[in-house]
């Protein structure tokens, strides 16, 4: 009987994600159009903040040196770098004969209450808007490069559809066995918790956006209170994307423009990852986190149980459970050119994430959560 009503809640809750959850799954919500002729280029500022980035700032920079959009200037916030990285960009653009265009800006001391980035962030948008009064910023990071169209599909995407934020959910790495593990699912609980379709929606309370490639005007920028207003975050993408949706419409969407070259090469890389910013997103509560790993369990752990372990009727709803989960995994695999069996490991992936997250409650509670880079930017409360 306990085995029939767990399968029964477990396919309830698929049968919800599956047909009622915006079809985040589907993965529908792409940028891929060329992007649309604009009579005139609105100038953009790019800012990059950057900490110890040495192996990756150059493809970047010079990527985004190498945008087809002449209205554009790089700001690159160096944030208390030890490892030149400010110099490796200089010598960079220097390379692609454009140093005119880049601007290196060292930040200044991390006052209380602001993470690294988001400090950095708003210098970097301060030196830009005194030196030249952008109508668009775009925010990207320092291990992530740009095909030479993607700003000004950004741009085309932005103007067309009068959007005050446009993001862009960059291929992460995918070549060894922690990143085909991880990162596919990592997009798949992404896409599930924020629906693209849901956030593209303006009437739609929703809101997201993905960090590494975000286009915001600066008009409504400052309108919603700047940086500022989420200067503690450590979910800044997505604690940005409510801020602006909140004066007008956003757009979020998967791509093949924008690529991070960040690896993750062993299973530690991605623990560290997650535990960064896991418990955050369930606002450092315990009982959310025990809610949590509840419904996790019930979602991903039962259907394959009962599938293995039960008979009856619970063995066919767990199977059917199963089923679509694995198939909804589908397009995400597709996009990362996995197998399709990976469908069916997605239990099991689960349970590490889960386990990622539980770590990451104990990073908190010892002091250690946000870890990057030798900074600790959740604080305990």
């Amino acid at each position: 009987m306990i085995a029939l009503t767990l399968a029964t809640l477990a396919l309830a809750i698929w049968l919800y994600l599956v047909f009622a959850r915006g079809g985040f799954w589907l993965g529908r919500e792409r940028d891929d159009t060329r992007p649309a002729l604009l009579a005139v280029l609105p100038q953009v500022a790019i800012v990059v903040p950057a900490r110890n980035e040495a192996d990756n700032i150059a493809q970047s920079v010079i990527s985004l040196l190498a945008q087809d959009y002449p209205a554009l200037s790089l700001v690159l916030v160096d944030d208390d770098s030890s490892d030149g990285t400010a110099e490796i960009a200089r010598r960079a653009a220097a390379e692609a004969d454009a140093q005119d265009r880049l601007n290196v800006i060292r930040a200044g001391a991390l006052p209380p209450r602001w993470t690294g980035k988001l400090w950095a962030v708003k210098q970097g948008i301060a030196a830009a808007a005194e030196k030249f009064a952008p109508k668009y910023l775009m925010l990207t990071d320092a291990d992530i490069v740009h095909a030479p169209d993607t700003l000004r599909w950004l741009v085309a995407q932005a103007e067309t559809n009068g959007l005050v934020l446009t993001s862009l959910t960059a291929r992460w790495r995918c070549e060894n066995l922690p990143e085909r593990v991880h990162i596919p699912a990592f997009i798949y609980y992404f896409a599930m918790l924020y629906p693209f379709a849901w956030v593209n929606r303006p009437a739609h309370p929703m809101a997201g956006a993905a960090g590494g490639c975000m286009l915001v005007r600066a008009d409504a920028l400052r309108a919603a209170g700047g940086i500022d207003v989420i200067r503690d975050a450590l979910i800044d993408d997505c604690a940005l994307a409510a801020a602006m949706k909140k004066q007008g419409p956003i757009w979020l969407g998967l791509t093949d423009r924008v690529v991070s070259i960040r690896p993750y090469t062993t299973w530690g890389d991605i623990r560290r990852m997650v535990a960064r910013s896991a418990y955050a997103q369930l606002n450092y509560s315990p009982l959310i986190l025990a809610g949590t790993v509840a419904g996790l369990m019930l979602t991903y752990l039962v259907p394959p149980a009962v599938a293995v372990f039960a008979s009856g009727w619970a063995q066919v709803l767990g199977i059917a459970a199963w089923v679509l989960m694995a198939l909804s995994f589908q397009p995400i695999l597709r996009f990362y050119r996995l197998s399709p069996l990976w469908g069916v490991a997605l239990p099991a992936i689960t349970f590490l994430f889960m386990l990622y997250t539980l770590d990451s409650a104990y990073q908190y509670a010892a002091g250690k959560g946000g870890a990057w880079k030798g900074r600790v930017q959740a604080k305990v409360q």
